[in-house]
């Protein structure tokens, strides 16, 4: 079964799970325009507001509290809704020709083109190639790198400052000849980047400050509160001691009125995250503003990512963990360089974490892993440490909610298995994709197939507004996809009963009854173990559900991480009865590579559940999160055999079973205990 595009559905799971957002099949509101080059004229004046008003929009409002979120009492189950009624799906990482490593590599399109892709216009590739997204996005965020931001158009116009060094001479040649030339300058860069041996014309600030301005102005013009959240964002590239990737994406709550205050920061003036934090507080303090960091690729940071100490190597400190909880809420679980949140070295029992989109051989210079780096690498250990940091300096710097991205360097977010337009355009669909070099440094090469079709962000948000999307960040109730638009409803509370399952509005009584995901559950009441209510609806227009997951990491009597798999729920439950050791049979597989589709005549098109932690121990801190899994559906290669009518080898995966993780709830003994 291919993805079609249907015209405006509304899915209703119990009355009121998830509304799923009309597809908006009519061309964008705002008029097209062709993309400026940094070196350009402005883009035209933001168009005035739209009469509509939102809360969230008006003066200084506070974050919502899904404390105080409730269903006014009425016979109509859609009035009176004070919570978030149904996710709203964005990208918080993408990348245009304005990006130095995107743009020497060929990348046309720029910040606009890809707000308008976003926002469901069709767009010509650089590839030349049209493309468009079976459904728009919510909202979005363009986060092009602040390192060289703005120098890519100088260097392609041959700027007589930039041609005196003849290393950026010899990138403007290759940038002229395209094709391998022009990856291997680009890979050339990458590496002189993360060395700090970029030429010193190319770090010359004068060249952001217009980039930065235009990258703004394009964000407010696009940006319309009720229909389409755009983003001001920019990533922080610091590939410390040679490609350790330590990168965050930085996401402003605000407009451009406060962010034109304050230009990026970028790594020419420091590689430690802790500078970032502190140009956060800063700008935080001069402008009034908030803005958060979301981490990615930890796999490729060899061991970096969540080590458990300083980037100088000093002990983790109380202030150092506040710091970092405060400014980083969520991690970027997938993208299109594969996936961080668990490894099967880590997880040996996980049956779905073995051979699911790792990259795990180096780090993004494909410098080799050693012994001992893995661990500090994946989110779900990062998560089981962050429990054990707590307990020595009495904050939990791990404390991440779930996001995705695509980290696209074409400025399209094309990601799904159907209709996946690659990193580069290099990648955007040809026959012989499969097998290019993704990354190439020396020997070491990633190749084509390696890369993920992935991912996207779900924020279960009050408004398609910045403050409304940014607050729900802040306070983690989001999760992550890798691709598919399935509901995820997570609940955790103490008083959750099977019953709730049959209430027409999960949502009310989920919120009534406990805390949503990425929220904190109180301290136990005597003799009570918590119960979670979750519920999962498959994406309109995908493939079935094959179960829903609890993910439980816990510290044990003697202080060491712990974790356990729990299946929840199941489709085929007739037929399917969950083994004495809490496993469950396979779902079965309809993939047929031949015409690279699928039917849905197993799993189920949505599963709910109440569950109750048979191991509970009231006095140990511990973490929950939901994880989803479709069936088998044809993986991004398997289309472009079928529609190339190539054969790829035999160690490219064809087949692949996608998902969604939840944000955690955390439990501590030293919150207060449970009223109810």
């Amino acid at each position: 079964m291919a993805s079609n595009s249907f015209p405006c559905t509304v899915a209703v799971m119990l009355g009121a799970l998830v509304l799923v957002a009309c597809q908006r099949e009519e061309a964008a509101s705002k008029p097209a325009a062709v993309t400026a080059a940094p070196g350009e004229a402005a883009p035209a004046a933001p168009e005035a507001a739209a009469a509509t008003h939102f809360p969230s929009e008006q003066g200084e409002p506070q974050p919502a509290d899904p404390a105080k979120f409730y269903k006014e009492p009425g016979y109509s189950p859609y009035a009176g809704r004070h919570y978030p009624t149904r996710p709203l799906w964005g990208d918080e990482h993408v990348h245009t020709g304005w990006s130095v490593d995107a743009g020497i590599v060929g990348t046309t399109l720029g910040p606009e083109d890809a707000l308008r892709f976003a926002r469901g216009e069709q767009v010509t590739s650089t590839s030349g190639q049209p493309v468009r997204l079976s459904r728009p996005l919510d909202w979005y965020a363009v986060t092009d790198h602040s390192d060289g931001m703005g120098t890519i158009s100088e260097l392609r116009a041959g700027n007589a400052e930039m041609m005196s060094d003849p290393t950026l001479k010899r990138w403007h040649d290759a940038m002229e000849k395209g094709g391998d030339s022009a990856l291997g300058a680009a890979m050339e860069l990458i590496r002189a980047q993360s060395t700090k041996t970029l030429p010193k014309a190319l770090m010359d600030p004068k060249w952001s400050a217009s980039a930065w301005t235009k990258n703004i102005e394009y964000a407010e013009k696009y940006n319309e509160p009720g229909r389409f959240t755009a983003f001001i964002a920019y990533e922080w590239t610091s590939n410390a001691g040679g490609g350790n990737n330590l990168h965050r994406n930085v996401i402003y709550r605000d407009g451009g009125d406060r962010a034109k205050q304050v230009p990026p920061l970028t790594t020419f003036q420091s590689e430690d995250p802790a500078s970032l934090w502190q140009w956060m507080a800063a700008y935080e303090q001069k402008t009034g503003g908030r803005v958060l960091a979301i981490p990615h690729n930890g796999n490729l940071s060899n061991g970096r990512m969540f080590e458990l100490q300083q980037f100088d190597g000093k002990p983790i400190t109380r202030e150092w963990a506040a710091s970092r909880q405060k400014y980083e809420r969520l991690f970027e679980a997938i993208q299109f360089k594969g996936q961080s949140e668990s490894h099967p070295s880590l997880s040996p029992n996980d049956e779905f974490a073995a051979g699911y989109e790792l990259w795990d051989r180096g780090n993004l210079n494909l410098v080799p892993k050693q012994p001992g780096m893995i661990e500090h690498e994946y989110l779900r250990e990062a998560l089981k440490n962050g429990l054990r940091v707590e307990a020595e300096v009495g904050i939990n710097p791990f404390k991440y909610g779930f996001a995705a991205g695509t980290d696209t360097h074409n400025a399209l977010s094309a990601l799904e298995e159907d209709n996946f337009y690659g990193k580069f355009p290099s990648a955007e669909p040809r026959p012989d994709r499969w097998s290019e070099d993704a990354l190439k440094f020396g020997d070491k090469v990633v190749k084509g197939w390696e890369m993920t079709a992935a991912g996207i962000t779900a924020v279960w948000a009050t408004e398609n507004t910045r403050n409304a999307i940014w607050d729900a960040m802040d306070r983690r109730e989001t999760y992550a996809s890798s691709g598919p638009r399935i509901a995820v409803r997570f609940f955790g509370g103490y008083e959750f009963t099977a019953n709730d399952t049959t209430e027409r509005n999960v949502a009310v009584v989920g919120y009534a009854k406990g805390v949503p995901m990425g929220g904190d559950l109180p301290a136990a009441p005597a003799g009570k173990a918590p119960t979670f209510l979750v519920a999962a609806l498959k994406d309109v227009i995908g493939a079935n559900l094959d179960r829903i997951q609890i993910i439980k990491g816990w510290l044990d009597a003697q202080g060491k991480p712990q974790e356990k798999i729990y299946n929840v729920a199941w489709g085929n439950a007739g037929k399917r009865k969950l083994r004495g050791d809490g496993s469950l049979p396979p779902v079965g597989n309809t993939v047929d590579l031949a015409s690279a589709s699928w039917r849905n005549t197993i799993g189920d098109p949505e599963l709910l559940g109440v569950w109750t932690d048979p191991d509970f121990d009231p006095k140990a801190k511990a973490f929950y999160y939901v994880r989803v899994l479709e069936i088998p559906t044809p993986r991004w290669t398997a289309y472009d055999a079928k529609y190339f009518k190539v054969t790829m080898g035999k160690d490219v995966p064809m087949i692949t079973q996608e998902r969604a993780w939840t944000s955690p709830i955390w439990y501590s003994p030293a919150n207060p205990v449970a009223s109810r």
